[in-house]
């Protein structure tokens, strides 16, 4: 089966709101991500992470929250927490951040589609990889653990730990070409420019 991970993270954003709680149209952001990633074909579980005490906006009944087990670690941290609760019930699953608004569904399915026998497939822009962007099977969970027990934080650690296929985003612009769905939003002007897109419907 298949499955998605959405990492919250714990931080402020720079638009004086949590990532999770900015308005986008008629929705919130984590809203918003968490009904895209949900019209993806096939797609059976979805599990959103956040920190221990992280208020998350209301979610569809069937949507499973996950915590960190320890603050302040990263993103790999929160992958850790997303696989363990999926673990018994998905092979394969997608991660993204909340904060992708324009996320594309084929994307996705694409993305998962590219992952063939590899444990990972992640698309890779130069030498730049988008680790929030992938596709994962459960069973690197033993060896995201490892990693984060030896203090070893960054994703692109586990790409070098087991079986990764890298794609090239050109690859992806066949079913998302302005490659959307690798746009998250760090700055006040990313969020204005994804809302002016999305009321151009973009």
């Amino acid at each position: 089966m298949r499955g998605a991970i959405i990492l919250c993270g714990g931080k402020s954003s720079r638009m004086g709101l949590p990532k999770t709680k900015l308005p986008f149209g008629d929705e919130l952001m984590l809203q918003r991500v968490v009904r895209l990633v949900s019209e993806v074909p096939r797609l059976e579980h979805l599990v959103v992470v956040a920190a221990e005490e992280q208020e998350l906006p209301p979610l569809p009944a069937d949507v499973q929250i996950a915590r960190d087990a320890q603050p302040d670690r990263g993103p790999l941290e929160g992958l850790a927490a997303g696989l363990a609760a999926l673990a018994t019930t998905c092979e394969a699953v997608y991660a993204t951040g909340c904060d992708v608004p324009l996320l594309v569904p084929a994307f996705v399915e694409q993305m998962f589609e590219f992952l063939g026998d590899h444990k990972i497939v992640v698309p890779k822009e130069g030498g730049f990889y988008h680790p929030l962007a992938a596709v994962y099977r459960t069973s690197v969970l033993a060896k995201v653990q490892q990693l984060l027990n030896a203090d070893r934080r960054q994703l692109f650690s586990l790409f070098e730990q087991v079986d990764t296929r890298e794609v090239s985003i050109d690859e992806l612009r066949t079913v998302d070409p302005r490659l959307l769905s690798l746009t998250n939003l760090n700055t006040p002007d990313d969020y204005h420019n994804a809302l002016r897109s999305q009321s151009l419907g973009r």
